[in-house]
C-alpha cells in the first residue's frame, strides 16, 4: 500500500516579519534591562537614603565622604560647581559654606532652583558663559571648583574613559583660569590609561594631589575622585611648568 503525504508550503518570513520581531526582540529586552536597572536602584542603600533626607542624587554622599576625609569647604567659600545637575553637589557644598558662601553652578541642562545658589544653563568653556560667572560673583574670587561630570556613556570603555578625562581636562583649565591662590579643585574622571598623565598635568598646579573612591561610588564604577588643594596661583603654575 502506498502512502501519499502532501506536502505543504511551510510558513517563510519575508524580509519585513524578521524586521518587525527583530525590533520588538530588541523592545523587550530594553524594557527588560530597564526594569532591572531601576529595580537595583531601588535596592541601591544611598539611592535609597537620598529619597529620605531629600538630596537630588545618590552622589551626595560621594561629594560628603570627600569632604570629610580632605576638608574641601570652609564657610564662606565661593564654589563653582561645573556640570551641576541635578543638584546633589551643589545641596552639599551649601550645607558646608553656609549663608556667607555663594555658590554658582553650570550645567547644559536645566537645574532646579536651590535656595542659596545660582544656576546658569550653559557651556562652562564657552565665553560668555565664563563672563556671565564673572558678573555673578562680582569680583569675589573662586575658592573651590568642583566637577561630578561623566560623558555620555557609549559602552566601550576606552572612549568613555577618553571622554572623561577630555571633560576634567576642561574643569582643570577653568580652575587654573578662575580659582583663588590656595584654592581647592574636586573632578571625577574614569580610571584608565591616560589617568597618570592626567594626575601629572594637576599635580604643576596644586601643592597636594590625592585619588581617592568614596564609598557611596557603586562597586562596579571605574570612576574616582582626584582631590587637589593648595593653589600655587597661575604665575607660579606657568613657571613650574616651563622649568619641567
Amino acid at each position: 500500500m502506498h502512502i501519499t503525504v502532501e506536502k505543504k508550503n511551510f510558513f517563510q518570513p519575508n524580509k519585513q516579519t524578521l524586521s518587525e520581531g527583530k525590533e520588538i526582540y530588541l523592545q523587550l529586552i530594553t524594557a527588560y534591562v530597564s526594569k532591572n536597572w531601576i529595580k537595583e536602584k531601588r535596592r541601591d542603600h544611598y539611592y535609597r537614603k537620598a529619597k529620605e533626607e531629600g538630596y537630588r542624587s545618590r552622589a551626595a554622599y560621594k561629594l560628603i565622604q570627600i569632604h570629610n576625609r580632605f576638608g574641601i569647604f570652609r564657610r564662606g567659600d565661593v564654589v563653582v560647581d561645573l556640570g551641576a545637575a541635578p543638584g546633589g553637589w551643589s545641596q552639599i557644598a551649601l550645607r558646608f559654606i553656609g549663608k556667607e558662601g555663594m555658590l554658582v553652578g553650570v550645567d547644559l541642562q536645566r537645574v532646579a532652583p536651590l535656595e542659596g545658589a545660582i544656576f546658569i544653563r550653559g557651556d562652562f568653556t564657552w565665553k560668555e558663559t565664563a563672563d556671565r560667572i564673572g558678573e555673578i560673583l562680582k569680583g569675589r574670587e573662586v575658592s573651590v571648583v568642583i566637577s561630578d561630570m561623566s560623558p555620555n556613556i557609549s559602552g566601550v570603555y576606552s572612549t568613555d574613559h577618553a571622554r572623561s578625562v577630555y571633560l576634567a581636562e576642561s574643569a582643570l583649565r577653568f580652575a587654573v583660569e578662575n580659582l583663588k591662590k590656595g584654592g581647592v579643585f574636586v573632578v571625577k574622571i574614569f580610571e584608565g590609561d591616560m589617568t597618570g598623565d592626567y594626575v601629572k598635568e594637576v599635580k604643576k598646579h596644586f601643592g597636594m594631589v590625592k585619588l581617592y573612591s568614596p564609598k557611596a561610588s557603586r562597586s562596579s564604577s571605574s570612576e574616582i575622585y582626584l582631590i587637589a588643594k593648595g593653589f600655587r596661583g597661575a604665575d607660579e603654575s606657568d613657571d613650574l611648568a616651563e622649568n619641567q
